[in-house]
């Protein structure tokens, strides 16, 4: 927990125990259904949690959002990203079914309500549009852009959540948010795109986030 305060000051009471509880709830569920490495959990705020709020650290998502986590597996960025914005409705999909399980009891364990599941691949949705498509290491940019277009709402309609605070500078959540690592280039090549990257490294100085970032697409 003392990597997150590190970088965030202004946690709510509320927030503080639903991000304390994670440890415990994802180390018994990490038992019965593998979704992190067991190398990992000991790890779990800086590796997990921290690295999904870098999103939270560059873009200010707004209350009555809907975002979509494609491949959620055990819910990452989506739970931690569903505690920091309490009023933005988060909505995680994979094809494993027990992945969703950890998600659904870890929400429900640490009480978070905004954030609901569903077993399907995201190219399958048809009937829902978001505001947002986050993902966290899960496909190639290029399959990533592809599974999440339809679902998309266009920039500006997203904007709208701002109200008269909007500007046009302004990091606006919006389209494609997802956190990669390593050499980029061959795969923003195939993509076809040019994202807006932000190197981790330097939202949060910690070595473990050299070489991670976070791109978006609109």
């Amino acid at each position: 927990m003392d990597i997150l305060t590190k970088y965030f000051a202004d946690f709510t009471p509320t927030q503080l125990q639903q991000l304390q509880a994670l440890k415990g709830l994802y180390k018994e569920w990490n038992e019965k259904i593998n979704v992190i490495s067991r190398k990992d959990i000991d790890s779990l705020y800086l590796k997990h949690v921290l690295h999904s709020l870098s999103i939270a650290a560059i873009f200010d998502f707004q209350p009555g959002m809907q975002v979509i986590d494609i491949g959620a597996g055990g819910g990452f960025p989506s739970v931690p990203l569903a505690i920091f914005f309490p009023e933005v409705q988060f909505h995680a999909v994979d094809s494993i079914n027990k992945k969703l399980t950890v998600i659904q009891e870890v929400a429900a364990g640490a009480g978070i309500p905004n954030i609901t599941t569903q077993h399907t691949r995201a190219e399958q949705i048809t009937n829902r549009k978001f505001d947002v498509a986050v993902s966290r290491a899960v496909a190639p940019l290029k399959d990533l852009l592809s599974w999440s277009k339809h679902l998309l709402n266009k920039p500006s309609e997203v904007r709208k959540h701002f109200g008269a605070q909007a500007t046009e500078d302004m990091e606006i959540p919006a389209g494609l948010i997802c956190l990669k690592g390593g050499d980029l280039a061959q795969e923003i090549h195939d993509s076809g795109r040019k994202p807006f990257i932000w190197p981790i490294n330097e939202i949060f100085p910690e070595e473990f986030f050299n070489e991670k970032f976070v791109l978006q697409v609109k």
